[in-house]
């Protein structure tokens, strides 16, 4: 198969990195050719911490992907989360010499880039400049300005900022592992892409991904990303907190918090008791599952009071934002036992837990439907939806240069189309190409 007809999602998470080969069949759906699964080593709190260590795991995920596929990986798209990402509203205008032209895409390119010039605190850098809403001549909510007339185009973005060493460090670590960087984006809206359905973004909902290292929120209204956030807490200090509750190794922690573990104490009765193997011969250690409920229940709930103070600082509690699809809950960590029904009891919102099923092809193996897998599915998507793009736009503008007859409202039209596919592409390629520059300059 050629290179053309596939492309590749890669999640490097705090516990494991996920490569997944995928192609769009006639469909519209995915259909995953192969998948490769290491353990992340390297990666805190979804911040590389070693080079070396996490390099040999992407090599790992990547050949296991390879060799069930059976084609070889050049490109992968890569998911950035960790605790330094941060993001912030702003709000920019600039001032057209004629307005008598229509605004095009040019505009808006302008002032996209204005924002790019902000200056960021030392050692940030802006990775996505999102457009809320535009402006023009004091005209409020319009949502897309091209094709209008206007000397002052102004627009409310949500800007997502990050610390420009962590992410070069990624950079060089998909480079290191001889692949390409083909284009690199926000974890929770890799996730997003996934899981949600557009009913639910125009209606107003909160993504909830959580993590081993890390917990992500992405909040949408109106069909518009409006906030995101990186809490630097995830499945892992579940695990630490059972580890030391109980004084048992980190192994049997983990497994003692998938296969027992709940959020909610209630549901576990005192002669419940679970006997963990002792080390070397010593006693085996008998573990009461209401404890390790109470030890579990304390931790989330800290997670989601936490992920609930950035929901509100949005402004959920007015009318005007109000998220109707209420929360939506994936990841690793959102398999945890009755936490849905605690998310719910603590925030008053409906929850449901996301599975990136829905854009999978119906032949698709049961494990990567899983909330597991959601970032990863939504990597490979952006990367079928960039190939798409870039291949619509190439055609379009060959047609434009090459059409000898066409009415002026045809040519409008035409315009329009590849200006708007021109944005969408723009939007998230702008900081790859920045990367994808510094990795070559720095060899």
């Amino acid at each position: 198969m050629e290179q053309e007809n596939y492309s590749v999602g890669l999640d490097i998470g705090t516990t494991k990195i996920v490569a997944i080969i995928g192609k769009e069949n006639e469909y519209g759906k995915i259909e995953i050719l192969g998948t490769g699964r290491s353990k992340s080593l390297g990666v805190h709190r979804g911040v590389v911490n070693n080079i070396t260590q996490t390099i040999s795991s992407i090599q790992q995920a990547v050949e296991q992907a390879e060799v069930d596929s059976g084609f070889k990986i050049g490109s992968v798209v890569v998911g950035i989360a960790g605790q330094h990402i941060r993001s912030l509203q702003h709000s920019d205008y600039i001032t057209r010499p004629n307005a008598e032209e229509v605004i095009n895409n040019d505009d808006l390119d302008k002032l996209c880039n204005q924002v790019y010039k902000l200056v960021m605190l030392p050692g940030e850098e802006i990775i996505h400049v999102l457009p809320q809403s535009y402006k023009v001549d004091g005209q409020s909510e319009i949502k897309q300005p091209i094709g209008m007339y206007g000397g002052r185009l102004e627009a409310n973005f949500h800007v997502v900022v990050g610390q420009v060493t962590s992410i070069k460090n990624i950079g060089r670590c998909i480079k290191s592992a001889g692949l390409n960087l083909g284009n690199i984006t926000l974890e929770p809206l890799a996730s997003a892409e996934a899981v949600l359905s557009q009913e639910e973004k125009e209606a107003g909902v909160a993504l909830i991904d959580i993590g081993g290292g890390t917990t992500d929120l992405a909040i949408f209204k109106d069909g518009i990303i409006r906030h995101t956030s990186v809490i630097p807490f995830g499945g892992n200090v579940i695990t630490e907190d059972i580890k030391e509750g109980c004084s048992i190794i980190e192994k049997q922690a983990e497994l003692l918090k998938i296969k027992f573990g709940s959020a909610w104490p209630g549901e576990n009765k005192d002669n419940e008791i679970v006997s963990i193997p002792g080390l070397r011969g010593r006693e085996p250690k008998e573990i009461t599952l209401k404890n390790l409920s109470k030890i579990i229940h304390a931790r989330v709930v800290e997670i989601i009071e936490e992920v609930y103070v950035e929901i509100k600082n949005y402004g959920h509690e007015e009318q005007k934002k109000k998220l109707i699809a209420g929360i939506v809950l994936t990841g690793g960590g959102s398999q945890l036992k009755h936490l849905k029904q605690l998310v719910e009891y603590i925030t008053g919102m409906d929850t449901r837990i996301g599975y990136p099923n829905e854009h999978l092809a119906g032949d698709s193996d049961e494990e990567i439907a899983s909330p597991l897998y959601a970032t990863a599915v939504g990597l490979l998507m952006n990367a079928l939806e960039s190939k798409t793009n870039g291949a619509a736009i190439d055609e379009m503008e060959h047609e434009h240069e090459h059409e000898e007859v066409m009415t002026g409202q045809e040519q409008t039209q035409t315009a329009n189309t590849v200006t708007v596919q021109k944005e969408r592409k723009s939007i998230f390629d702008k900081w790859s190409e920045k990367l994808k520059d510094f990795l070559d300059n720095a060899e």
